[in-house]
């Protein structure tokens, strides 16, 4: 729904604007975005909006403290993205301050370090 208002409002004469859509990775309540299991379908239809170009994927995952299950869910978007097989998907916005290296190991080409850089929020 956003994406088509997004292609419909988006003017002309401007080139089509770059997007990511977001997964809830862990299958969260609290958190929007489309499940994994809905990535093939949503890219096939954003795809289809002249106005947009879907450049990949962003996710925030269910919190841990622990490197090695930090990467699983990293991982699994990841290789549901090269799985496509679509070669302007190379967008991988996640990780942010706490978990940081985990994201970069498994390929984020985007992180927020808000909280390493301004500190916890009150």
């Amino acid at each position: 729904k956003i994406a088509q208002r997004l292609n419909d409002q988006r003017p002309k004469d401007l080139l089509p604007l770059n997007i990511c859509i977001q997964i809830n990775i862990s299958n969260e309540a609290s958190k929007s975005g489309f499940l994994l299991a809905e990535l093939a379908a949503v890219v096939e239809k954003i795809q289809q909006l002249p106005n947009l170009c879907l450049r990949g994927v962003m996710a925030i995952p269910k919190f841990t403290a622990d490197y090695e299950q930090q990467r699983v869910p990293y991982r699994l978007l990841k290789q549901a993205v090269i799985d496509l097989e679509q070669p302007s998907l190379k967008t991988f916005s996640f990780g942010m301050s706490g978990d940081i290296q985990a994201a970069i190991a498994e390929g984020s080409t985007i992180v927020r370090v808000g909280t390493g850089i301004f500190g916890q929020r009150d």
